[in-house]
Order: C-alpha cells, then structure tokens, then sequence
C-alpha cells in the first residue's frame, strides 16, 4: 500500500506495513512519548530506568488486553507526581508505591466494572463538570513544584520555557508533536555548554544492566491522596478510547473497560516494581494522526524498544542528570496543560457555568486544590488535591439531592467525561 499514491491512505490497527516501515514509526512513538515519560520519574525520584522497563511491558500487557485491537502507548502519568512527592516526603518511597498500587487496583476494578455494565454508573457519579475540576487542580496544585525547579536555574529555565512555546507555535507535525522533547534536549545541551550538568554518573554507569527495583509498602495514611489520581485516569482513558474511535472510525467503546482494567495492570505492576504510574498518551496520538498510521504492530516494536533501552543503564544516567532549571522550564507548560486538560472536559462536554452547581463544584475545589489545603484525622492526612476532589463530589451530588428535595430544577451537566487526547 502506497501512501503517496492515495491521499485516503490509512493502516488500520490489525492491518501491517513492511518491517522497515514498522519499525520506523515504532522508533518514532518512541520518541513521542520519551520526553514526557522520563520527566515524571526525574520530578519524583524513581528510577528513570524502572520506570521505563515499565512502560514498555505497560503497554504489551494494554496490547494483550485490549485483544491487539486498540493502539496505545502507556507512557508515565503526571496525575501521581504531587501524591507521590507528598507520600516520599512523609514517609518514603515505599508508600509512595503502595499508592500506585491502590491506584492500578481501584482502576481494574472500575474497569472490570465497566465491561459488565458499560459506563452510565460513570457518567452519574463523575459527570464533566466534577472530572474536569478533579483534573484541574491535579495540575494547578503542582505549581509550587514547577517553581521550584524553575528558580533554581532561572536562565536555563526561561531558554527552556521559550523553546518549547516556539516549538508548539512555529512547528507543525512530528517537530511541533515533539515540542516537549526538543526543548528539553536543547536545554539540556545549553546546560552542558554551561558546565551546570554532574556528569560523572553519566560516565560511572554501565552500558549494560538491570534497573533498580523497589517493592512497595502500604501505608493508610498516605492513600487517600492517590484517589483523585484514579478519576483523572479514568477520563485520560475514556477520552484515549473516544479520540481512537473518531480517528478510526470505528465503535471502539466496547473495548473502554478493557483499556481502563489493562491501564490499572500496568499500573499495579508498575508500582510492584519500583515504576511509575501509567496512561495512555495524547503524544501517540499525535503520530497515528499525523501519520493515519493505527497499526498496533508499530506499539509492539516501539514497546521493546523502550524495555530495550530500560537495560542501559547509561541512559537512565543521562535522564537522571537533567538540570533542575531544564526540567522548571518544561514543568510550567506540562502542569499548566493537565490544569487545562481539566478546563477542556468542561467545554467539550459543554458544561453551562451560569448555573449554580457547576459554578461551586468548579470553584470551591479550585481554591482547596490550588492553596493546597490540608487536613489531618488520627494518622489520615488531606491534602488539597484530596480534599479539593471530595469537595466537589459533595458540592455536585450535595446540591443536585438537594435540588430535587425542594422541586428546584435539576442544573447538571449530563454526560460522559471526554476530554480527548490529552498530555500525559
């Protein structure tokens, strides 16, 4: 089949190119999702390389799953970075684990759920305007942490923030696609030029080795800040299975429970083993988009090609020396989009803000999440991300039964959480 010959030219997922085509685009979902993926582990302290060999296997187990007829690739989830800072930083990496663990858990049981009974019970308990919410401040509550890196290395930062805005602005296709990649490799050469990168881990590590593996522990206090996390890969999955579905034009849905359970996999496995969180990639997205290539055989070589790279330890080195300037200056974008990601929910899904209850179920939440609110209860701890994301499930139902008790009109936002691809 000749794409330059036929403007129509599309792969679908069970159809195959040649070998050498394959394997080109594999290397090319590589690269989409390196850039975002290495940055979760480097902003929380796991092992680049654990959390790599992961998402390799991550997306196998999503391809077996799923029956080989959904492509995706599961890079590592920004939506676990402030639970899993928070749970290090109060008691060790180990319960930061065992909340990914909980969050994989709960996923394939929402997921097995959803495959037996489709996903209306979804759409009553988390309608748009709570998700969207939920999403938002996940990604406003990291601010702090973005600023932290940023100050650290200010001029470097700024390089970095301005080449990736230049990216997304001047680059259509696979460049603009890649936007996150390129600024952090050109920042990260600035640095270099500079003398503000430690490379001597880089040249003490070997070509050759297996990652660094860490087992979880399970601590009570520390899991109820990893629950908004679920929400937010719920719709980050839903919102996969919906923009594959449009591009594909094909009924996808039935696949939706399959591709939540085999993400919750994924992650439960992930964090076993000393990795991150995973979820499907709006960066992939972009290749299948840019390509109307949908061939699942090239997320199969784009997979081993990920464990492959897992077993050098020199490029987890590498990951590990990014400078901390480097990695403020792509953390304002990435967590200023997974705060926006929240926003979208709420105009794709059309949500109408002149009404009362979507008005304190968006607001309330936002200040909690945003100030970072914390509470405590005996060895329970809140913080705002868990706080905010109750909040605005009481305000909702809280409001919509009370509504109904006094006769009023019911003002909700009715249907499913779509946000279409969106950034890890």
């Amino acid at each position: 089949m000749d794409s330059s010959a036929d403007p129509d030219f599309v792969v679908a997922p069970e159809e195959r190119l040649s070998w050498p085509r394959t394997l080109g685009l594999g290397a090319q979902h590589v690269v989409a999702m390196f850039g975002a993926t290495f940055l979760v582990p480097v902003l929380t302290g796991f092992p680049p390389a654990t959390t790599l060999l992961f998402s390799g296997v991550g997306t196998i187990l999503f391809l077996l799953i799923t029956g080989n007829r959904l492509p995706s690739y599961l890079g590592s989830s920004f939506s676990v970075i402030a639970p899993v800072t928070a749970a290090v930083a109060s008691e060790g990496t180990g319960s930061a684990l065992g909340g990914i663990v909980a969050v994989g858990l709960l996923l394939i049981l929402v997921g097995g759920v959803v495959h037996v009974v489709g996903t209306r019970w979804l759409d009553l308990a988390l309608p748009p305007v709570v998700t969207g919410a939920i999403v938002a401040l996940i990604g406003f509550n990291l601010a702090p942490a973005a600023k932290n890196n940023f100050e650290q290395g200010p001029l470097i930062g700024l390089v970095t923030l301005v080449l990736l805005v230049a990216a997304l602005a001047f680059f259509r296709g696979m460049i603009g696609r890649l936007a996150i990649f390129v600024a952090v490799v050109a920042g990260y050469l600035l640095a270099l030029l500079l003398g503000e990168v430690d490379t001597s881990g880089i040249a003490a590590a070997p070509w050759i080795g297996l990652p660094d593996f860490e087992t979880p522990t399970f601590s009570l206090s520390v899991l109820p800040m990893f629950l908004p996390a679920v929400i937010a890969l719920i719709a980050e999955n839903i919102g996969h299975v919906k923009s594959v579905g449009q591009m594909t034009k094909r009924d996808l849905d039935p696949l939706m429970g399959r591709a939540l359970a085999a993400d919750g996999v994924a992650t439960t496995l992930a964090g076993f083993g000393g990795g991150s969180a995973t979820t499907t990639y709006a960066e992939n997205i972009g290749v299948m988009a840019a390509t109307r290539v949908y061939s699942t055989a090239a997320y199969w070589v784009a997979a081993l090609v990920a464990i492959a790279l897992s077993l050098c330890p020199k490029v987890g080195a590498v990951i590990v020396a990014i400078p901390a300037g480097v990695l403020g200056g792509a953390t304002v974008v990435l967590y200023g989009l997974v705060g926006i990601l929240g926003v979208r929910i709420w105009l794709t899904n059309h949500v109408d803000f002149a009404k009362p209850i979507n008005q304190m179920t968006a607001a309330i939440p936002l200040i909690i999440g945003i100030a970072d609110f914390t509470w405590s209860a005996g060895s329970l701890t809140f913080t705002g991300i868990a706080l905010g994301s109750i909040a605005a499930l009481l305000i909702y139902h809280g409001m919509r039964l009370l509504s109904f008790r006094t006769g009023a009109t019911a003002t909700t936002s009715a249907g499913p959480a779509d946000p279409g691809p969106a950034p890890r």
